[in-house]
């Protein structure tokens, strides 16, 4: 009996005809209202995939017959709520004004989890084509941290995509959070408040212990104790301007930005390490440059070693090789400070190492806006995407910049394209570890 199963098991695997896995079947999505600014006549439709991520469609009502499934930035921490879907598509509306239907999930796990969130993008896309329609191409939009998932969806789910459209996108890996621990512990040597030397200590890499009860209000207030950044620059004390400007030049981000990375320093790094179980981040061979006192800064600043079973459990869940055999347009602002545009080198190193180089088109943008740079924008990268795809014509960074003036002939100042800008490496902006 085990032989006839063995010479079945062969024959089939010679001649193709095994089965391959089954997906759960998904419900069809019902009809529901659209979210205020969905253009007239659109469609929507919401559900609940089967492993319980919220999701949201909207069917233009003359459809180009092209799909876009987005890919939220974030992560948001905590339960993850049915409403985020209609906060994204009110920002992303220009995909479905341009007549392409937009699918969207939210993604079953608030937090750092990247490739249950890819498995939950391709879902929705299983769910638009079982259910909704028949696309006769499929576009997947990764924005911010939704570049994680993209990327990640892509080299899970090679079939699904036609092509990659990354937008302000993290793509340089977990390396993109290396400076969130070096401001963590350089703002500690400067403030000594977070924790203060009367509260229980604990390393920095953890963002904050578990059962911690400081809220963003509460790290808010420490940090306008020790740096002002509640008052104009010249209400600060000496010390306190002379702390804002060693953030500033050490780190390299401005003020403006200082608050919203120790967030992601505190609450997200403390959402890390819950899942990996120790630290992927470490600074303990970095050397800081940039302050009035750097011997001192270096000697002052507490020193942590990366874990590096931590590391690896981080970079196996997040962390993509390069290799897409679709083609990859992205789009980043100059002056981001929240994702910093020379990881863009990157994405650019690893698709040339894996032999997928020119399948990269990479534009920048004269903006220091993160989340969205205004409508003018986005018609001409999704129309260079897809007349790439289909006619095999690979689109350069000028003509795109030069499309879009053509589209906005009256307002040609809404087009922010620096055709030839030349990123440099992420270690110029990151001191290597």
């Amino acid at each position: 009996m085990r032989s006839t199963l063995l010479l079945g098991t062969a024959f089939a695997l010679l001649t193709g005809c095994v089965a391959t896995p089954s997906h759960p079947p998904e419900a069809a999505p019902q009809v529901a209202a659209c979210a205020e600014g969905v253009p007239a006549g659109a469609r929507c439709l919401r559900g609940q995939d089967s492993a319980t991520a919220h999701y949201l469609i909207v069917m233009p009502a003359q459809w180009s017959g092209v799909l876009v499934v987005h890919a939220h930035g974030g992560p948001a921490l905590g339960e993850p709520k049915a409403s985020r879907a209609d906060e994204d598509i009110k920002r992303w509306v220009i995909t479905v004004s341009q007549g392409h239907a937009w699918a969207g999930s939210v993604f079953r796990q608030g937090g750092f989890a990247v490739t249950t969130a890819a498995e939950d993008s391709e879902r929705v896309r299983r769910i638009f084509t079982d259910h909704v329609a028949k696309p006769r191409r499929t576009l997947l939009h990764g924005q911010s941290w939704g570049a994680m998932v993209a990327t990640k969806a892509a080299e899970l789910f090679p079939k699904s995509w036609d092509g990659m459209l990354l937008t302000s996108g993290v793509v340089a890996g977990p390396t993109t959070y290396d400076f969130r621990l070096d401001l963590r512990v350089i703002y500690q040597y400067l403030c000594n408040n977070h924790p203060r030397p009367d509260e229980a200590q604990y390393p920095l890499w953890m963002g904050l212990p578990a059962d911690s009860k400081l809220n963003s209000a509460d790290l808010t207030a420490r940090v306008n104790d020790c740096l002002g950044l509640n008052k104009p620059a010249a209400q600060r004390t000496p010390e306190q301007a002379r702390r804002v400007r060693t953030i500033v030049d050490v780190v390299r981000i401005p003020e403006n930005a200082i608050i919203g990375h120790l967030r992601w320093g505190s609450f997200t790094l403390r959402d890390v390490i819950g899942r990996t179980g120790a630290s992927p981040f470490g600074n303990e061979k970095v050397r800081y440059a940039g302050s009035d006192d750097d011997t001192a800064l270096n000697a002052g600043v507490k020193r942590y070693p990366a874990d590096a079973a931590a590391a690896a459990r981080f970079s196996s869940d997040v962390d993509y090789v390069g290799r897409f055999g679709i083609p990859v347009l992205t789009a980043h602002g100059i002056g981001d400070s929240t994702v910093f545009v020379e990881g863009s080198d990157t994405l650019h190193q690893r698709m040339e190492a894996t032999g997928n180089g020119s399948r990269l088109i990479q534009t920048f943008i004269d903006s220091n806006q993160h989340s969205y740079w205004g409508d003018a924008m986005y018609p001409p990268l999704f129309e260079a995407l897809l007349n790439w795809i289909d006619s095999g014509e690979k689109p350069t960074p000028a003509g795109i910049a030069a499309r879009c003036k053509a589209m906005h002939a009256a307002t040609p100042a809404d087009c922010r394209f620096v055709a030839d800008n030349a990123v440099k490496p992420l270690a110029t902006r990151i001191p290597p570890r």
